[in-house]
């Protein structure tokens, strides 16, 4: 019998609804079927939130380490606080410091292995800030604490598109200067692997945006395209990486060509994840890839405008802890394959009776397409 996973998930923002999406996804006894919740947390504020949520869990394992965890249980591993004053819908410097300790010891965890894998509560970029942290979110926080060998990749999916960012939480001011061609290069190649390993996707295929209106509409509104994206497109294919494009994200997403393809890349924040968000609505999760363990997260924020009215949806924090764990095992199933390959027979003798290979022949006195150029025959690109 396969060993149950260990999802180990951060309460986030207490005066958001972090803690209330969190506790509503682990709420139904089957789930503890399929993995082991150990939920990072104030026990003051678990129990706050089942009275005044009204919230029925199933059986909680109450620790003060994650080397106490069990199976069969919510664990709760008791974050014991200084202050846990709750001010519904307002982020404060205890909320903020709340969500801190809560993410350091899921970290504490996953690096002595307590836990398989790491749900992120969403957290108040503002509030956390303190001496303990300086970082513009969790990307660059798990970056920076999973070692030098790290190279974080925001990719926000859900069953229908995937997107990752050459830029993340960059003021938008910055971005074009942080357009390279050496850095669009780099982020296709790093989600194309991703794509291979953790989504189990062979030979993924790459639609890359353009930074400009219209792709520049040939230098009038920018030459970004001309002078980075393009080069660093040609650069990929040239390497075997099977990137597309640029495409203007308006026509490209209005006119479902993202549909064609096995992951977008944007070349900003809201360039990207503003079209996702629209299209999966609560089924988006947030992924950072490059790490070396899985870390997912809802793809909303701390939505403080209905915080503790028993308002908030769990779907999203719930497909983030599946989602985490569908990585997971895939991550697993492919490092293992590469770890023992199998060994490639050679047979070149043809098969008794087997017929010829033959391709198709042209049309009206055109040259047949290679087996390459079918399958990646781009979709038109669309004016707007």
């Amino acid at each position: 019998m396969e060993k149950l996973i260990r999802v180990g998930i951060t309460q986030g923002d207490f005066n958001g609804v972090g803690l209330e999406v969190a506790l509503r996804s682990v709420a139904d006894e089957t789930i503890l079927e399929l993995m082991t919740p150990v939920l990072f947390a104030d026990w003051r504020l678990v129990e706050y939130a089942r009275k005044a949520l009204a919230l029925e869990l199933p059986a909680i394992n109450r620790v003060n380490d994650a080397s106490e965890i069990a199976d069969g249980r919510i664990n709760v591993v008791d974050l014991h606080l200084e202050n846990t004053t709750v001010e519904a819908g307002k982020p404060s410097a205890a909320s903020g410091a709340g969500a801190v300790a809560a993410l350091e010891a899921a970290m504490a965890a996953m690096q002595s292995q307590q836990i398989d894998v790491l749900v992120t509560a969403p957290i108040s970029k503002e509030a956390a800030q303190s001496d303990a942290f300086r970082y513009n979110g969790h990307t660059e926080y798990l970056g920076a604490k999973a070692g030098d060998d790290a190279r974080p990749q925001m990719i926000l999916f859900d069953d229908n598109v995937r997107v990752a960012l050459v830029t993340t939480h960059l003021p938008l001011v910055e971005v074009p200067a942080a357009i390279t061609r050496d850095k669009v290069a780099d982020a296709v190649r790093r989600f194309s692997a991703t794509l291979r390993q953790d989504f189990g996707i062979p030979r993924p295929k790459i639609a890359v945006l353009s930074l400009n209106p219209h792709c520049g509409d040939g230098g009038l509104l920018g030459n970004e395209e001309k002078e980075q994206i393009a080069p660093a497109i040609e650069e990929c294919n040239e390497s075997g990486v099977l990137a597309f494009g640029p495409y203007a994200a308006d026509g490209f997403f209005g006119s479902g060509a993202y549909m064609r393809f096995d992951g977008v890349l944007a070349m900003y924040h809201d360039q990207g994840l503003s079209a996702f968000k629209a299209l999966a609505r609560e089924n988006g999760v947030n992924y950072t890839a490059g790490l070396p363990f899985v870390r997912t997260s809802p793809d909303h924020g701390t939505a403080c405008d209905i915080a503790w009215k028993g308002e908030a949806d769990p779907t999203s924090m719930r497909e983030a802890i599946y989602k985490a764990i569908d990585i997971f095992r895939c991550r697993r199933n492919s490092l293992k394959a590469a770890a023992n390959p199998l060994r490639h027979q050679h047979n070149d003798r043809p098969k008794k009776n087997a017929p010829a290979k033959t391709q198709p022949q042209p049309k009206n006195g055109e040259q047949p397409k290679t087996e390459e150029q079918v399958e990646t025959e781009q979709p038109k690109q669309q004016e707007s």
